[in-house]
């Protein structure tokens, strides 16, 4: 990458007018498109807006919005002007709305008005303005708040430009303060990763509050003059695939469930549908691979070049046929609090079951190594790692060593070629009788390989291991889950279960009950599963 950026108002600046007549962000069937001077026309006269109701460098600027281009005229007009910008998923309660609201100290929200009834009105009238991401129009201000007062500046590379508040997977909410180098530093990874330059075409299908979709789906194309596509309807595969076809994407961002899914819902069953490709699949599985590998890539438009996969780890099953089919996948592996990029392995360079390497500009030690199995938390230190929690100084002590080095959370172990793996979260781990460390998701990947299995969970209850178990859609009618006929299915089921777990996993590894899950389990942004929500066992009785 030519140019070294060191704060997103650089980036603006430098796009804006080097790409000015390329086009820099689509609406899908929609009415928002802009160039890139079109783009940094309408970020400057909102900027104006803000400024003249009395949003100053500094403030905060919350946006809850689904995505869209305007998503990220309002981010920009925000961060490009010494602003801060808090980023909502589009998912949250109104308990957690009204937290992040409050903890954060915002002044104005960018909202679709297909969210704003989700927005407590007591909040709406706090705020100076309150702006539709849909056609950008002022929906409401307060009294007073037209002063024409508020200053901007221009942002220096340690400024906060992003306050994102994540849950993760424990539950306790925290603002994660990230500044204009991190997510900088995370575009120049990006780009060590996989060079990608103005003839280049994305996808949109991720959140843009999450860090994975804002740094690598909307900050790094629109540093080397990409064009963004957004969808105006929810990403089903009904939408996907004539949308894949009419766009022919080079390059997409996606969590490890997307292509799971289109693995164990069409790849499998019609490989098994087909006498000609199961006899491949005995007699030579690579050709096969290769087969459905082409298929597969004419799916997605026939330009693919970079698939960008990460907040959780593949099903290995998923990614070694991946591999064997040359699809153009990648491995990331990140946090919120790294903006996100900790490690990638890039495409045509993975392995399966590992993330790769550090990312550029960025170091990785394992701490706490088990002596016998090599395993230890991943603890880095870059100019990718948050300046800390706000409001939060004793958990930020907790994470962030006084010498920069933050603390993951996650297992993990190194291969000779200094490639890591994960093994699972620190949190997560569960003691065994013997004090062997038992990692629940390597439980969990030999259940989701079960027919029939849409997803898991393994926890620990009174000293024994127990397996929630969710089917693909369709399996169990649950209109007659108080008939003997189902309930005689399902306990062969779970007893099926059990004992093809119990046969592929250690003796430490074991589970001794199995319960399913009625409804899908709660997930994060990444479609991580909340773990801590199903630590107890439910009052409504064993399945659901």
């Amino acid at each position: 990458m030519k140019h070294s950026f060191q704060t997103l108002a650089e980036v603006f600046n430098y796009s804006t007018d080097k790409y000015a007549k390329r086009p820099a962000y689509n609406l899908i069937d929609g009415e928002q498109n802009y160039t890139y001077a079109s783009f940094s026309d309408c970020c400057r006269r909102l900027s104006r807006t803000l400024s003249n109701f009395g949003i100053n460098s500094g403030d905060k600027v919350a946006i809850f919005s689904q995505n869209m281009p305007n998503w990220s005229v309002a981010f920009f007009s925000v961060t490009a002007f010494g602003r801060i910008a808090v980023p909502m998923l589009t998912e949250l309660s109104e308990n957690e709305i009204t937290n992040i609201l409050t903890h954060s100290d915002a002044k104005a929200i960018f909202v679709s008005r297909r969210l704003l009834p989700k927005v407590p009105q007591q909040l709406l009238d706090g705020m100076h303005i309150v702006i539709a991401t849909d056609d950008l129009s002022i929906i409401q201000s307060a009294p007073n708040a037209y002063t024409c007062d508020g200053t901007i500046s221009s942002p220096l590379p340690d400024d906060v430009a992003c306050l994102i508040y994540t849950s993760g997977t424990t539950g306790a909410a925290k603002g994660v303060m990230l500044t204009h180098k991190n997510f900088c530093v995370n575009i120049r990874a990006s780009w060590d990763a996989h060079h990608v330059g103005r003839r280049d075409v994305f996808l949109s299908i991720l959140p843009l509050a999450h860090t994975y979709e804002m740094s690598i789906g909307m900050l790094y194309p629109f540093a080397v003059g990409a064009l963004v596509n957004y969808l105006n309807r929810p990403p089903t595969p009904s939408i996907l695939i004539p949308n894949f076809k009419k766009i022919r994407p080079t390059c997409m961002l996606a969590v490890p469930l997307v292509i799971e899914k289109i693995y164990h819902s069409s790849i499998v069953p019609t490989i098994k549908g087909s006498r000609f490709l199961s006899g491949l699949q005995k007699f030579s599985p690579l050709l096969l691979a290769r087969l459905v590998g082409m298929k597969l890539r004419k799916t997605f438009g026939g330009r693919l070049c970079f698939f960008g996969v990460g907040g959780a780890k593949m099903d290995s099953e998923v990614e070694a046929f991946l591999g064997k089919a040359k699809f153009p996948y990648s491995i990331g592996y990140g946090l919120t609090e790294t903006a996100p990029l900790i490690g990638y392995a890039r495409v045509n360079q993975t392995c399966t079951g590992s993330w790769g390497r550090p990312a550029y500009g960025v170091q990785v030690r394992l701490d706490n190594v088990n002596p016998e199995t090599g395993e230890g938390e991943i603890v880095a230190k870059g100019d990718c790692v948050m300046k800390g929690y706000y409001k939060d100084y004793k958990r930020t002590c907790q994470v962030i060593e006084p010498d920069g080095w933050f603390h993951t959370g996650d297992i993990a172990c190194r291969d000779k070629k200094g490639r890591y793996f994960i093994k699972g979260r620190l949190g997560s781990v569960i003691l065994g009788a013997s004090g062997e460390n038992i990692y629940p998701e390597e439980i969990e990947a030999v259940i989701d390989n079960i027919q029939d299995i849409n997803e898991s969970l393994v926890v620990e209850r009174d000293g024994h291991l127990v397996a929630l178990v969710h089917f693909n859609d369709n399996v169990l009618d649950w209109n007659y889950e108080n008939q003997d006929r189902f309930l005689a299915d399902l306990e062969k089921r779970k007893q099926d279960i059990l004992e093809f777990v119990n046969s592929h996993v250690n003796r430490s590894s074991r589970i001794k009950e199995v319960e399913v899950e009625k409804q899908p389990f709660a997930k994060t942004a990444t479609m991580k599963i909340k773990r801590f929500l199903y630590k107890e066992k439910k009052n409504e009785g064993t399945d659901k």
